[in-house]
């Protein structure tokens, strides 16, 4: 019974977050667009209003708003992963198993959005969601070390 709760508190977060990942690759490109789009106006808005001289250029923004919510959401996954690897994999191994769960799910998540209308699969952002599973990675162990000797 223990080690299936212990098995439910370290995979539950990994599961959870590529659920999320999933589901926003699975909307249409219209819907993802929407979506990006609204965020990007709200984000306009309040830079406007908190640097009012600066233009802003809506193209670079919704560019880097999308490319950060692929950074962000593969850094939590990075950190579930690494959470959930320190339970069940040896020291030595278990950044780098963490790194390798989080590699193969962006692949297999831009390949996902080959079968999605409007969607394409692109090896920047797999590069990006790397990036991004590997900073968290890195962070979690740095923060662990720090606080749990």
């Amino acid at each position: 019974m223990k080690r299936t709760v212990a098995l439910l508190h370290a995979w539950l977060p990994v599961f959870f977050m590529m659920s999320v990942i999933f589901y926003f690759s699975h909307q249409r490109a219209a819907e993802s667009s929407k979506l990006s789009g609204s965020l990007t106006e709200a984000v306009a808005i309040v830079i406007e209003a908190l640097v009012p001289f600066m233009t802003i250029d809506s193209e670079f923004l919704h560019f880097f708003i999308r490319k950060g919510a692929h950074f962000t959401v593969y850094f939590i996954l990075g950190v579930t992963l690494i959470r959930a690897c320190s339970i069940y994999f040896a020291r030595k191994r278990r950044a780098l198993y963490a790194f390798i769960i989080a590699c193969l799910y962006a692949i297999s998540d831009e390949v996902h959005q080959l079968f999605i209308p409007g969607r394409s699969g692109e090896i920047g952002d797999v590069l990006i969601d790397s990036f991004g599973a590997l900073i968290g990675i890195f962070i979690y162990l740095r923060i662990r070390r720090k606080f749990c000797r």
